[in-house]
């Protein structure tokens, strides 16, 4: 099922879709800790704002390079043995239809769309092939990068942590196999990034592990497992919209920084 966060008139609630009706069945509370007890509301999607489906609460957890075809478009060697891991702040986050703040650096600001995991529960060197326990559902997520000053720094905090650097959304959908999903990126309906989940070098089960033998995860915590190869630059003024079948579209809007 399809799980969204959601806003009418300023008060957040959580829903499930109903997708023939276009409607949103009002949840009592957040189904990852209440589960899913039903208000009797319905909630058209016409009025809803949609919002970040998951407000992680502590980390984004991401992961770079981990598609051959990307490795070779940097000009980096994909890591042989672990996930290349790093992390994104929880304030990176936004929801559907927000934008994308562009800062004021030098260089190139790229769109990265992913496949996220949402973590349901508190998780702590997970086996890989007890990896699916800890999984709530899975959502989009767009790992934007200020690509230049990744280069410059070294590293990738500070280009990959900015404020409204991580959009997520629209919905998480709680019954899918993240195995062979096909992704796909456009800016102003052209398309850039295009590629599949089998391609991924390390899968969704071996990354919870990796990273879950370095942090404890926490329930709501996003993993980001990496995005496909194509051209991932975007200016503002222009939109991003990410496509990966049984989810849905991820659409932000990007404008420079106030």
């Amino acid at each position: 099922m399809k799980i969204a966060r959601f806003s009418v008139e300023g008060e957040a609630s959580y829903g499930i879709l109903d997708e023939d009706a276009e409607e949103l069945v009002v949840l009592a509370g957040d189904p990852m800790f209440a589960g899913y007890r039903t208000t009797g509301e319905r909630v058209s999607l016409g009025v809803a704002k949609l919002l970040a489906p998951v407000i992680p609460r502590s980390k984004v957890v991401g992961v770079g390079l981990n598609y051959a075809a990307h490795s070779d478009d940097l000009g980096q060697e994909q890591p042989a043995d672990s996930p290349l891991l790093f992390l994104k702040p929880n304030t990176s986050v936004i929801g559907p239809g927000e934008p994308i703040q562009l800062p004021p650096v030098e260089g190139r600001i790229v769109h990265e769309g992913e496949l996220a995991v949402v973590v349901g529960r508190i998780a702590k060197q997970v086996p890989v092939e007890r990896a699916h326990e800890v999984v709530f559902g899975y959502t989009i997520g767009n790992d934007v990068s200020a690509r230049d000053q990744m280069f410059a720094d070294g590293q990738w905090a500070r280009a990959k942590g900015y404020d409204t650097f991580c959009p997520l959304g629209p919905y998480i959908e709680t019954e899918l196999d993240p195995s062979n999903l096909d992704i796909r990126t456009f800016v102003d309906g052209e398309p850039r990034r295009s590629g599949n989940t089998s391609e991924m070098r390390f899968s969704v089960a071996e990354i919870i592990a990796a990273a879950s033998d370095v942090w404890t995860l926490l329930p709501g915590d996003v993993i980001l497992t990496g995005t496909p190869a194509g051209p991932g630059g975007f200016t503002a003024g222009q939109t991003v919209d990410i496509r990966i079948e049984g989810i849905g579209t991820l659409t932000n809007p990007a404008r420079n920084r106030d």
